[in-house]
């Protein structure tokens, strides 16, 4: 499976098992158990991973019984879990379950899945009770109890009908904002990403659910990460409530050299926005999970880089040293932007990542995909470290993703709100030549100005190529900000990309956080000028 199919498949089927889980009163437990029951603590995690690492790699394929190999959508669709059966659901003060997904069509690697009660893990049998099988045709009580389960997910008492995490497919999980609603994914690790030969998708192999205490909104989840390359143990302490936090730690064992690493890798979906319109035959205005990258540098700049549906594959790495955060961000939040009353692109959660210590030296890296259908995640990024992944050493990350509406940080400058491209030129005047006009706008920080105030905001554009031209920078009433637009000329016929850069100042004092932006311009025989008959 290529990756563009790997997440179709994770994304709809993630939405798909959505199914409303009626509220119910505490009952008896029904979870088997199989297996010893055994000590636990991440300290025994880590060294399991070290172990693991020094051994040869598992098979990626699947190891399920022929019932279970060639499902169709329908099929595996229709099998639901029975809430009954959730983990904690005997305890009447517990505020946070767990539900599982069954293994078939897409998800052919078993998961094995433990409950940690008062520090002793054993293991969750599979067990046909817990799921209604409809019309599947599959027959649960010819399984193995060793059989092994997709992933699961997790849902809090504030409402018992939608979850507010899942754990499913390779090292994908993904959270919900405030208002439950589901949108980008994340990722354990992400491995050759964008590279000449196939990525590698490592997997969460084996996961451990710690009890939650009563009354408690925070579950402790571990994970063994095992792939071709890297073994790794995983922590999340996941807060819900408003929104998700996840304080995430992760021990990495290189298996062998890896010449591209993602450290904790965000994927996302970006179709088409205000400054992108390549998909137009959509009735949509707007069609993303996320439109645009933030980053919180070491040195303490704010940058916003807005997403884009490119015509070819796009990397671009920004070089940082300690980043303070990243996030791939939904900043519009207009409904009537998308006009969507299906799946609600305005109330999709952004995901900011906080690095809990110093990384070091490396690169955020941005990766555009072409797509033609909102249904595959086109967008990634992820912290790329400049020191060279060894294998048999030890790499450990800390930092915490936030699944919010909006990131806990953010600058104290006026913030970008909007980015639209087109012609450019003068209008009522031949165009003799081709250009792109960029449209940028920003709101917040120190904007409005106080009436009695005599500023002049000037903007401030760097350019890797070509000539820039008609710049400005005016305020915009209508939303309480300033507006800056310039032309960009290309330097000849090709399509090479041109790297901008800006933002508003009033004499040496930035106004604004900083836009930068790729663009490439088109092939010099599809470059019309679109002018009008009577010019």
């Amino acid at each position: 499976m290529n990756r563009r199919d790997f997440l179709k498949a994770a994304s709809v089927l993630s939405s798909a098992f959505l199914p409303l889980s009626t509220v119910f009163a505490a009952i008896e437990s029904q979870t088997k158990s199989i297996g010893p029951e055994a000590s636990f603590d991440y300290a025994w995690l880590k060294g399991l991973a070290r172990h693991l690492s020094q051994q040869d790699a598992p098979s990626a394929d699947g190891e399920l019984p022929s019932q279970l190999q060639d499902m169709t959508w329908d099929e595996y669709q229709a099998i639901t879990f029975k809430p009954d059966h959730a983990l904690w659901a005997d305890n009447e003060q517990s505020r946070i379950r767990a539900q599982l997904f069954h293994l078939g069509l897409y998800f052919k690697k078993p998961v094995h899945i433990y409950e940690i009660v008062d520090g002793k893990a054993r293991e969750i049998a599979y067990d046909p009770a817990m799921f209604d099988y409809g019309k599947s045709g599959i027959e649960g009580d010819a399984l193995p109890e060793d059989l092994g389960f997709a992933g699961f997910r997790i849902h809090h008492k504030n409402d018992w009908k939608r979850d507010v995490a899942s754990f499913l497919g390779a090292s994908y999980f993904r959270a919900v904002g405030k208002s439950y609603q589901y949108g980008m994914s994340a990722r354990g690790l992400a491995i050759d990403t964008a590279m000449a030969r196939p990525e590698e998708f490592p997997n969460f192999t084996r996961f451990w659910l710690e009890r939650p205490d009563d009354n408690s909104d925070v579950v402790n989840v571990y994970a063994l990460l095992e792939s071709p390359s890297v073994t790794g143990a995983y922590r999340f302490a996941i807060t819900t409530g408003n929104g998700v936090v996840m304080d995430v730690d992760a021990a990495l064992y290189p298996r062998k050299a890896i010449e591209r690493l993602g450290v904790a890798p965000l994927t996302s979906m970006y179709m088409v926005g205000e400054n992108d319109q390549q998909a137009n035959w959509d009735w949509r205005m707007e069609i993303h999970d996320s439109d645009g990258l933030s980053m919180h540098t070491g040195s303490g700049e704010w940058l916003w880089r807005p997403l884009a549906n490119p015509p070819t594959l796009r990397f671009n790495s920004y070089q940082d040293k300690s980043p303070r955060g990243f996030g791939l961000i939904q900043r519009d939040r207009n409904f009537d932007h998308y006009q969507d009353d299906s799946v609600f692109y305005d109330q999709r959660p952004s995901v900011w990542v906080e690095p809990k210590s110093d990384w070091g030296a490396g690169a955020i890296q941005l990766v555009e995909i072409p797509t033609l259908d909102e249904t595959f995640d086109n967008i990634v990024a992820f912290w790329n470290p400049e020191a060279p992944v060894e294998p048999g050493s030890e790499m450990l990350y800390g930092y915490r993703l936030y699944w919010r509406a909006r990131p806990p940080a953010e600058t104290d400058l006026a913030r970008c709100v909007a980015t639209r491209t087109g012609i450019g030129g003068v209008v009522g005047q031949r165009r003799e030549y081709f250009s792109w006009r960029f449209v940028v706008d920003f709101q917040g920080g120190p904007f409005p100005f106080d009436a009695d105030e005599e500023i002049t905001v000037e903007p401030v554009i760097e350019n890797s190529a070509g000539r820039v031209e008609i710049t400005s920078a005016r305020p915009l009433n209508a939303i309480q900000g300033y507006r800056a637009m310039f032309d960009v000329v290309p330097p000849d016929d090709g399509t090479d990309p041109i790297n901008l850069r800006l933002y508003l100042k009033a004499g040496d004092k930035p106004l604004t956080e900083t836009w930068i932006y790729q663009w490439t311009p088109p092939p010099g025989d599809e470059r019309e000028l679109h002018n009008p008959g009577h010019l």
